[in-house]
């Protein structure tokens, strides 16, 4: 049976590799594929990792096993050093929701996508990312180990932020998807540096030897108080940076530049909740870290206050769903902190699927709200909650240019993160270029020997 387990492990797997490998290598020989191939490919690897994903919860559920792993072995191995890259997959109460719920969403907003950017200039490419935001979410969700994670992880922000600037002939796409990129090289950094102390506290990255080998959510860690509270500190601002919580959420609604099924699929329903996932896998080894927990709570219920005020007063529909997404995650990541986490896994998938119908259906918001009034035969109220009427003025006035600004936090990020991290890379890129004319020579005139 364990044998099964694995070659339907494996088809959940491979299946989007190979429509990744197929598309890619197709662009980059200049052969792209038709439109109605693509279409086909997708949907038929899609429906195969489905089809293998419930096989493998079928069997688990009627063999009474709690959890399967697929183990690839080392990539990398450095034993004097204590590191290894280890490539392991875990096919548990935890990620085979994840990977239904990420099947399903892919499958329909893939065929979605397909009409909606039929003939457009950047469908092959926008499908490419797409294939690559799939590879990295299995990643991610499956990963057995801390730095399988990481790579999953850094596949989902390539593709997201390649996918904000889809409309690269705009001046605003380019410059939100750079903006997007330098949050999530900041919540890369944490993260890395975060595997890097659990791999030298550790000797391991593997998150059932963490756990004494107990399937999710069972088990406890034999981290010292120390490592797991600075390890939690970070992986807390690296889901913080990758989920838009508090102060990183301003990029959320800036990410909306790309075509609508990326904004469905990618911030309304599944990239959004990577980083509160990440903290749900890893919710057994800071389960007994009170300061991390108090530290969660706090930063999700900061989030979900902030992203519920700011919602209110956007004047576009995709914004005030973007915030409303970040509301919402927050109100997952204080779950996690008090313990709810099957509760928050339901509440991840429900929110997804709602989210993502409301983005697919953001085009048409007006005339929906047009066919309301006319049914009703009036003006829909604009009501507000009692305790904001009940706010004096002067209160109203300020909480309001409060949420209109967004809490000010755009600006400070820009002024302490992003226009240093800019100037850094731009310097380094005039180092390049620099050294680069020096390798090369001087130009020999026109005519002259070598």
């Amino acid at each position: 049976m364990s044998s099964v387990l694995n070659c339907l492990a494996a088809i959940v797997l491979g299946c989007p590799i190979l429509t990744l490998l197929i598309l890619g290598l197709s662009g980059l020989i200049q052969r792209p594929l038709p439109e109605q191939l693509v279409d086909r490919l997708t949907k038929f690897h899609v429906a195969m990792g489905l089809v293998a994903t419930l096989g493998i919860l079928g069997i688990m559920i009627g063999t009474n096993h709690s959890m399967e792993v697929l183990d690839l072995g080392n990539f990398v191995e450095i034993g004097q050093e204590h590191f290894h890259f280890h490539l392991e997959f875990i096919f548990d109460r935890l990620s085979i929701p994840m990977v239904l719920m990420t099947f399903v969403l892919v499958g329909v907003i893939g065929s979605f996508a397909n009409i909606y950017l039929q003939g457009d200039a950047g469908y092959y490419r926008f499908f490419v990312c797409f294939s690559m935001f799939l590879v990295g979410l299995l990643f991610a969700f499956l990963a057995g180990t801390i730095e399988t994670l990481f790579l999953g992880w850094e596949l989902v922000g390539l593709s997201s932020a390649l996918l904000i600037a889809y409309f690269h002939e705009r001046t605003s796409p380019v410059e939100n998807g750079l903006r997007v990129w330098g949050i999530y090289r900041v919540a890369d950094a944490a993260f890395l540096m975060a595997a890097l102390m659990m791999h030298h506290w550790t000797d391991q990255g593997e998150f059932l030897r963490m756990v004494n080998d107990q399937p999710w959510p069972q088990g406890t860690s034999h981290l010292d108080p120390l490592a797991s509270l600075s390890v939690g500190l970070l992986l807390l601002i690296a889901a913080a940076g990758k989920s838009g919580l508090v102060p990183f959420s301003g990029w959320l609604p800036r990410a909306m530049e790309g075509p609508t099924p990326s904004s469905a699929v990618f911030y309304g329903a599944l990239s959004i909740h990577l980083g509160a996932y990440l903290l749900l896998r890893l919710a057994p080894i800071f389960a007994d870290s009170l300061v991390i927990r108090v530290l969660m709570f706090g930063l999700g219920a900061l989030t979900a206050i902030y992203a519920a005020m700011t919602a209110r007063v956007q004047t576009d529909i995709k914004s005030a769903l973007a915030f409303s997404s970040v509301c919402q995650v927050g109100i997952i990541v204080m779950e996690i902190a008090l313990g709810f986490w099957y509760l928050a896994l339901v509440h991840i998938i429900g929110h997804a699927f709602l989210r993502s119908l409301q983005l697919l259906r953001a085009p048409t918001l007006l005339r929906d709200y047009r066919t309301l009034e006319n049914a009703i035969g009036g003006r829909l109220a604009n009501g507000q909650p009692a305790w904001i009427a009940r706010m004096a003025n002067h209160r109203q006035i300020q909480w309001y240019r409060f949420a209109l600004e967004r809490g000010y936090m755009d600006s400070m990020i820009d002024q302490a993160l992003l226009k240093p991290f800019r100037k850094l890379f731009k310097a380094f890129e005039r180092m390049e270029n620099d050294w680069l004319r020096w390798f090369e020579g001087p130009s020999r005139p026109r005519g002259q020997d070598p």
